[in-house]
């Protein structure tokens, strides 16, 4: 189809076409925000950039959207509606995707956004982006025929891509700050200048990062609030006891223990929100690092698997916040997910032996072999603690290394000094962004936070994934995934755990801090402060 074609914007249907509607509020809602306030948005951890262009850590993804926007975001429902752009059209082989931007936007600092901007963005997400390396493999050629519109060729189809334009997946960057540079050392990734309703004022590491209010955003009268004040506490007492006496506002995660949650949610100052994390589907699993010679060995690994009593990991750790997952997919995506994939049963005996068999049997003292663990954070030192005690009783030491955030990005992706690794990566809203990332051979990359950690390397895993990248047909796309998940599971490639609930946590003077499935990784711009 021609470009001359796309200007005449056909009408294709709400899936196809975007028609500028706005955000729907959420029931509930006050019709009439209050202009002004400062909001103090716990984030638990130090984060290592404020923006997302190659990156996906937790503490990233929630500050980022308030700066720098995508093309689009997504209500409750996930809609795609406007944001950078107005109006969108696919064409029928879903190979090309024309994108029509909002006049009279500018950066932070007074440049003009443009069409080179969005197309400068999206060769750094192909490039660089833990998720993007998959997202946008097909991407064949960003065309900008007029400053105020963009044009994707695919080279195949990419039946996720209208649902991965978010600004916490796909974040729009001014390409006269990132052009002939590193985007992982770029300045902007700790000073960033963005298009959004809140601008950079503040990062004071380990302590806060301060956002101010927009005066020249495109969405007048938004954004409600004057200020943001993003504060990290990694102490989990001292998150509950700064909900309780009203130094916080909001927080998602949920942003407090699991053991305080009843007690702060039985508060009447408190709310609590269980929507907005659906864009994230989030999980928590165990990596082998298959550079360590032992784990390359099947039976060392389901032995691991057999040692793992999944439900009372639940129970303990989680507190009952979520549920088993035993698949790759995650159960928040019912269209992909196998409902056959079963937990591996709860058996210390089995483990033994299958540890016996691989030559592996107890020695003096008990024990078989000695591994290293990492956790992210986000999975809480008590994850660790539980796998540890568990690996003890088959025979199996375990040196438990317990970092801060930054440092166990470092340790994890470009050190690599573990065995084993709990991680807490998202499915994300589709299994190809989400899940291609941890087990696609070509996307083990040094130094690329939240990619293939275990260095996985599968000719027909690859196979799989790529073939359900391009699938444009639902059935067949869903008939691939859910073989791979049997394949994954049969290989006890990574053992999959929990997929566990996602809880925001509110003062009841916050309104409107959930108008989209992204939830705390939205903009804000709709929030207000009850005074």
């Amino acid at each position: 189809m021609h470009h001359r074609m796309y200007r005449r914007r056909p009408l294709l249907g709400t899936a196809a076409l975007g028609l500028g509607t706005a955000l729907l509020p959420v029931a509930g809602a006050r019709a009439a925000p209050v202009r002004g306030g400062t909001l103090r948005f716990l984030v638990e951890q130090d984060p290592t950039t404020l923006v997302t262009i190659a990156h996906t850590a937790g503490p990233s993804t929630r500050i980022s959207p308030k700066i720098t926007e995508g093309l689009l975001t997504y209500d409750l429902n996930f809609t795609p509606r406007p944001a950078l752009a107005t109006q969108w059209a696919v064409t029928p082989d879903g190979l090309s995707y024309t994108f029509w931007l909002r006049r009279g936007v500018k950066w932070h600092d007074g440049e003009d956004f443009t069409a080179a901007d969005v197309a400068h963005s999206f060769e750094l997400l192909r490039q660089y982006h833990p998720r993007g390396r998959g997202t946008f493999a097909s991407l064949a050629a960003v065309e900008t025929p007029d400053p105020l519109t963009v044009i994707l060729r695919l080279s195949k189809p990419a039946p996720y891509l209208l649902n991965a334009l978010d600004a916490s997946e796909s974040p729009i960057v001014p390409r006269h700050v990132y052009e002939d540079t590193d985007p992982l050392t770029n300045r902007n990734a700790s000073a960033p200048i963005g298009t959004g309703p809140f601008v950079f004022r503040e990062w004071v590491k380990g302590s806060h990062v301060i956002l101010e209010r927009n005066p020249r955003y495109w969405d007048a009268p938004k954004p409600y609030l004057d200020r943001i004040v993003v504060r990290f506490i990694a102490d989990q007492a001292a998150r509950s006891a700064a909900f309780e006496t009203g130094e916080l506002d909001l927080g998602g995660g949920p942003p407090v223990p699991r053991s305080d949650l009843a007690r702060l949610l039985a508060l009447p100052q408190i709310g609590s929100e269980r929507r907005g994390g659906e864009y994230n589907g989030g999980m928590t699993q165990l990596y082998f690092n298959y550079e360590t010679p032992v784990l390359r060995d099947r039976r060392v690994r389901e032995a691991i698997a057999h040692a793992i009593d999944t439900s009372r990991l639940l129970e303990v750790v989680f507190f009952g916040y979520g549920e088993v997952a035993p698949s790759a997919v995650s159960p928040r995506l019912v269209n992909f997910v196998d409902p056959s994939i079963r937990p591996h049963t709860f058996d210390p005996g089995r483990a033994g032996r299958l540890l016996d068999e691989a030559g592996f049997p107890r020695r003096g003292g008990g024990s078989r072999l000695t591994l290293r663990l990492y956790a992210n954070p986000f999975n809480g030192q008590a994850s660790g603690d539980f796998v540890k005690q568990a690996l003890q009783r088959i025979g199996i030491a375990v040196d438990f290394q317990f970092f801060d955030f930054p440092t166990y990005i470092q340790k994890a992706y470009t050190g690599r000094a573990f065995d084993l690794t709990l991680e807490s990566l998202s499915n994300t809203f589709d299994p190809t962004p989400g899940i291609q990332r941890v087990f696609w051979s070509k996307n083990f990359r040094i130094g690329l936070p939240f990619s293939n950690v275990s260095h996985y390397d599968n000719p027909e895993i690859d196979r799989l994934l790529e073939a359900a990248a391009v699938e444009p047909d639902p059935l067949r796309r869903r008939a691939i995934w859910f073989e791979f998940q049997r394949r994954i599971h049969e290989d006890v490639a990574a053992i999959h755990l929990i997929a566990p609930d996602d809880i925001t946590v509110f003062n009841r003077r916050v309104h409107d801090q959930t108008t989209g499935v992204t939830g705390m990784n939205g903009n804000f711009a709709d929030l207000w402060l009850e005074s």
